[in-house]
This record gives C-alpha cells, sequence and structure tokens, in this order.
C-alpha cells in the first residue's frame, strides 16, 4: 500500500488541524494504520493507531485531544488534532502494516510509510 499524507500547517496553541492520509494500492480496512511523529533530535514516536480490528490507541500525551479515524469509501486515514500545544511540533508520518499481532505500536513494526507532514504550533 502506498501512503500520501496532507493536512499539515501551522496553528497557534490552542488550535486544531486535521491530517489526512490518502491509501492507494490495497484496502486499507485490512492493514493495522498508524500516526508517528518525530520532532528535531528525537526518536519517532507512536501518537495513535487503529488496529485491524477497528480498535484504538493513544499516546498519553494526546489522549483526549486527538482522534483517529478511517474512512472506507475514501480509503484514507484521519488524524483530528485539538488543544494543540506547542510540544505538539513535529513532523507527522502515516504507517500501515499487514501483521497480524493484535496490536503495533512501535515504528519498527510497520512497513509502509507516507512521507510526512509538518505540523508547527507556536506559543
Amino acid at each position: 500500500v502506498q501512503l500520501m499524507e496532507s493536512g499539515g500547517g501551522s496553528v497557534q496553541t490552542g488550535g486544531s488541524l486535521t491530517l489526512s492520509c490518502a491509501a492507494s494500492g490495497d484496502t486499507i480496512n485490512r492493514y493495522h494504520m498508524a500516526w508517528f511523529r518525530q520532532a528535531p533530535g528525537k526518536e519517532r514516536e507512536g501518537v495513535t493507531v487503529v488496529n485491524r480490528y477497528g480498535m484504538t490507541w493513544y499516546t498519553n500525551s494526546v489522549k483526549d485531544r486527538f482522534t483517529i479515524s478511517k474512512d472506507s469509501t475514501k480509503n484514507s486515514l484521519y488524524l483530528q488534532m485539538n488543544s494543540l500545544k506547542p510540544e505538539d511540533t513535529a513532523m507527522y508520518y502515516c504507517a500501515a502494516d499487514l501483521s497480524t499481532s493484535f496490536w503495533l505500536l512501535q515504528a519498527t513494526q510497520y512497513n509502509s510509510w507516507g512521507q510526512g507532514a509538518q505540523v508547527t504550533v507556536s506559543s
């Protein structure tokens, strides 16, 4: 599956952004889908996952602020980000994998990646 993110940008603290990840080559319903982010000088970290069974996971720092969703008709993944903070500033990546494991929470477990979308939150 090929992935392409869109929707990044710059916002002030407290603002909102929605990232989109358009998939091609296969249907995303077969895949674990995830959003990762990487800030300069830091490791890539998992933000949120929707597994192939439809269950979701969020890292603690984004719970109650971010929402992951899928639209099967558009074969796309979304990340709604509210109440953004400067520490959310990072390059955000969409990822997918066909693993039969129940959860895939590590970047090394994903084989398909988008090119990234920059999110910058200013104070």
